[in-house]
C-alpha cells in the first residue's frame, strides 16, 4: 500500500451533473477526499450504484463502477465481494433505490454480513423522477404524489438497518463533510457490511427538509455525536445531555448525564435509532459496532467459480423419472 495517493487520484474529467446545491457534491467530494487516505489504489476500489439520483456517483470516480438497475446495486455488489475479496466495495444507494424496490436485496446483503460499504443518500423524496414520495417521506410530506401529505409512518433506515443483523452502522449529514469523512473512514475499516445513512438535502423538491439539525448554525443545540465512551451531549454549550432512565431516553443537564455511548450495545443502538426530532437531538456517529463472521461462498463452489471458462464450458445436465 502507498500513502502517495492525492484526491485528484480519485476524480476523473466527467463534469459531475447534480442539481446546483445537490447534497451529494459534498459527498462526493468527502468520498475523493478520504479514499488517498485508505493506502489503497483506485482500481482496488468499485463503486457500485443503483438507480436514482445517487446512481451517478460511480462516473466521477477514477476508479472501477457499475451502475446497476433499479434496487439491483447490493445484489451486484455481493456477487463482485465473493469473487474478488481483494476489491474495496461501495454500494451508492438512495432512499427509493435500496428501501424500496431494493428492500428485499438490502435485507439479506446485511443479514448475511458482505463486507461491503453501504453508503444511503437519504433526502426523504424521489428526485430523480421529479418528486414523488419515497420510504422517508415524513407523514404529512406534500409531494407530487402525495399532494395532501404522505399519509403512512417512514422507514427507519438505522432501526431496519440494526434488525437485519447489520455489525455496523451509522448516521451523517452531508452538510458536515469533515464528520462524513471520518465515519466513511470507519465504515472502510470495519471487517463486515457497514450501513451509513446520509441525510443529503434535495434542494429541489425537499429542500432544508434536515436544516434545523443539519446546519452548522443548528447542530450543536440539535446534534448528538456519538463517541465511543463519551457522554451524550449537546447543545450551544453541551449543557445538556440524553440520559437512559429505564428503558427510554430522557434530557438532564450536563452535570447529571453520566451515561456513556456503547457502540457495542445493540438494545442502545435501537433506543437511539428510535428517537424522533425535534422531541430530542438528532444522534450522528456510529450507533452500533459488532465484528461478525463473514460472509463467503464454500470452498466446494468457489473452486467451481473460480474458472469461469470452465464453468461456461460445462454442459447442464439433469436427470428426469
Amino acid at each position: 500500500m502507498s500513502n502517495n495517493y492525492k484526491r485528484e487520484d480519485f476524480a476523473n474529467a466527467n463534469e459531475v451533473r447534480w442539481c446546483p446545491g445537490c447534497g451529494d457534491y459534498a459527498i462526493l467530494m468527502a468520498l475523493q477526499k478520504i479514499l488517498p487516505d485508505l493506502g489503497l489504489p483506485p482500481e482496488q476500489h468499485v463503486f457500485v450504484s443503483g438507480i436514482g439520483c445517487a446512481g451517478r456517483l460511480p462516473y466521477y470516480m477514477n476508479t472501477y463502477g457499475f451502475h446497476t438497475i433499479h434496487g439491483r446495486a447490493t445484489a451486484v455488489a455481493t456477487g463482485l465481494k465473493v469473487l474478488r475479496e481483494d476489491l474495496c466495495v461501495w454500494v451508492i444507494t438512495g432512499d427509493g433505490d435500496a428501501l424500496s424496490i431494493g428492500g428485499n436485496h438490502l435485507l439479506h446483503i446485511l443479514r448475511r454480513n458482505v463486507n461491503v460499504n453501504i453508503l444511503l443518500f437519504n433526502n426523504q423524496v424521489y428526485g430523480l423522477t421529479k418528486g414523488q414520495f419515497s420510504p422517508t417521506s415524513q407523514k404529512g410530506q406534500v409531494t407530487k404524489t402525495s399532494p395532501k401529505g404522505v399519509t403512512n409512518e417512514p422507514v427507519n433506515p438505522l432501526t431496519l438497518a440494526l434488525a437485519a443483523g447489520a455489525g455496523f452502522v451509522a448516521r451523517a449529514v452531508d452538510k458536515d463533510p469533515v464528520h462524513l469523512g471520518s465515519l466513511l473512514k470507519k465504515a472502510q475499516e470495519h471487517q463486515g457490511c457497514s450501513f451509513v445513512e446520509i441525510y443529503q438535502d434535495c434542494n429541489i423538491f425537499n429542500h432544508g427538509a434536515f436544516d434545523e439539525f443539519a446546519l452548522k448554525s443548528n447542530r450543536a443545540q440539535n446534534t448528538v455525536l456519538l463517541e465511543e465512551g463519551q457522554p451524550l451531549l449537546f447543545g450551544a454549550q453541551k449543557e445538556k445531555a440524553l440520559q437512559l432512565q429505564g428503558e427510554q431516553f430522557v434530557h438532564v443537564s450536563a452535570e447529571e448525564g453520566s451515561y456513556r455511548h456503547n457502540a457495542g450495545s445493540f438494545t442502545e443502538a435501537m433506543r437511539l435509532a428510535s428517537l424522533s426530532f425535534p422531541e430530542h437531538p438528532v444522534p450522528l456517529g456510529v450507533y452500533y459496532q459488532k465484528k461478525r463472521d463473514l460472509f463467503a461462498l464454500p470452498q466446494e463452489i468457489r473452486k467451481t467459480v473460480n474458472d469461469l471458462p470452465e464453468l461456461f464450458r460445462a454442459k447442464a445436465t439433469w436427470h428426469q423419472n
